[in-house]
């Protein structure tokens, strides 16, 4: 008999330029050994530059992509991005339902990292319909500012917001310290509802940043989907997203992305 191999789901947008979105987390799942499933939710016309141009896919054919693969081949962890209206977060929700997805995998995508909005008006149905369901929700440090409703400046802060995001429902919450100050190391914060967890790694000075968030969730989304414990595969996502981002590839005249494949 064949080996059963783990699979993957991702609901997210489209990078037409392949640093972020669904691409970024195909690649990332087919590195580290699952099989990568997709759900469209937006496209959008992007480089390393800029989004030029964005398209939200009809939520009904959202919701059909979510049957298709479920039906047929089905997940053992799934993880969400970028959800841009509310009639999409809507659909998806009551997908993860129907399909009893328990190791879900939130990252909660706001903005691209050129600053186009990609999150239309939609952060309370957000919270109320999508958090909830999350076994962990990873979030930068502006995107847990917009969850928690605080400022944050210091790993203090990115703890006490941890503690309000966590009140929103979710099971556990990673505030993810890129965006902390350069001579502050780049520290993790892990809140599992009692005790808090820093992960810590080095600081890499690089331009070539496009897809990180996407990398990190869609890591922790395949090491769950293997059986590894929450708390192994945020620390195995670390040391793979760290990899990727030291050997980072400079593409584009902007923002170049990480190095999914470093390790081969």
């Amino acid at each position: 008999m064949p080996e059963k191999i783990p699979r993957a789901l991702t609901v997210a947008g489209s990078d037409s330029g392949g640093g972020a979105g669904v691409q970024a987390d195909l690649k990332t799942f087919t590195v580290l050994g699952v099989y990568g499933l997709s759900v469209l939710t937006s496209v959008t016309a992007q480089n390393t530059l800029e989004v030029s141009a964005l398209l939200d896919l009809p939520e009904q054919f959202v919701g059909a992509q979510f049957d298709a693969v479920m039906n047929d081949i089905g997940c053992e962890a799934a993880k969400l991005g970028m959800l841009s209206n509310e009639k999409i977060i809507k659909t998806v929700a009551e997908k993860i339902d129907l399909y009893r997805i328990e190791k879900l995998v939130v990252d909660p995508v706001m903005s691209s990292k050129g600053g186009t909005a990609l999150l239309k008006n939609s952060t309370e149905l957000l919270k109320k319909e999508i958090l909830p369901r999350a076994l962990i929700v990873t979030p930068n440090i502006p995107e847990a500012e917009i969850l928690s409703s605080a400022s944050i400046s210091n790993i203090s802060d990115m703890k006490t917001a941890a503690e309000k995001i966590h009140l929103l429902g979710a099971k556990t919450v990673l505030i993810k310290g890129g965006h902390l100050e350069k001579d502050l190391p780049a520290v993790d914060i892990f809140f599992d509802g009692e005790t808090f967890e820093e992960l810590v790694s080095e600081r890499i000075e690089t331009n070539n940043t496009h897809g990180t968030g996407c990398t990190l969730s869609a890591a922790v989304c395949a090491f769950l989907a293997k059986g590894i414990p929450l708390r192994h595969s945020l620390k195995n996502s670390k040391v793979f997203v760290t990899g990727a981002i030291k050997n980072s590839l400079k593409i584009g005249k902007g923002h170049g992305p990480l190095k999914h494949f470093w390790k081969t």
